[in-house]
């Protein structure tokens, strides 16, 4: 079995007028009004994510970034996408590794990064899980605590956020999700 694709279908709860979509895809490939970007203090772009959105995005959001300088640990800034399909990128400096509040520092970076979407008018935002992979913050906590902020900003009040996508990148932060969507949005 060589090159075998595994397709995960997508799994969708709605709370209020929202839907939270779980999908396995290409953050930085989706056509969204915007998705968010896990950033560090510096607003660097770095590798993975943030080398996708300097080749598809263009020159255009570094030089934002550049003038924005950098952010403080839990707020989110906007930027435009340059050529990507999404309009806007949030970027989010959430905490790194096993620093002292990672939970709490979690949950402050996820609060700025929807509100910031909804102050935005917003209508569909991506996320990846976020501070899982290279910046350690453990998958089981990553998941409990986005799904526990979406859906506490979605009870809280009324919002321009129509639907909200959970984005993965493989079977194993898939399986990691799908049932906490069906539980936290049951």
């Amino acid at each position: 079995m060589s090159g075998t694709l595994i397709e995960l279908p997508s799994v969708e709860r709605k709370l209020g007028k929202t839907m939270v979509t779980l999908i396995k895809d290409d953050l930085t490939a989706l056509p969204v009004d915007g998705f968010v970007f896990y950033a560090r203090e510096d607003l660097a772009l770095g590798s993975g994510y943030g080398n996708a959105i300097q080749q598809r995005g263009g020159a255009a959001v570094k030089k934002e970034l550049d003038a924005i300088g950098s952010v403080g640990m839990g707020e989110a800034v906007i930027t435009t996408a340059g050529a990507m399909k999404a309009r806007y990128i949030i970027h989010a400096c959430g905490p790194k590794f096993h620093e002292p509040d990672l939970e709490a520092k979690l949950r402050r970076t996820m609060r700025s990064a929807l509100e910031l979407a909804d102050r935005h008018d917003l209508k569909t935002v991506a996320f990846p899980p976020m501070g899982y992979g290279f910046y350690g913050v453990p998958l089981d906590l990553c998941a409990t605590v986005m799904l526990e902020e979406i859906a506490a900003v979605l009870e809280d009040r009324t919002t321009s956020l129509e639907k909200i996508i959970i984005c993965v990148t493989d079977k194993r932060e898939y399986d990691a999700w799908k049932d906490r969507v069906a539980q936290f949005f049951g």
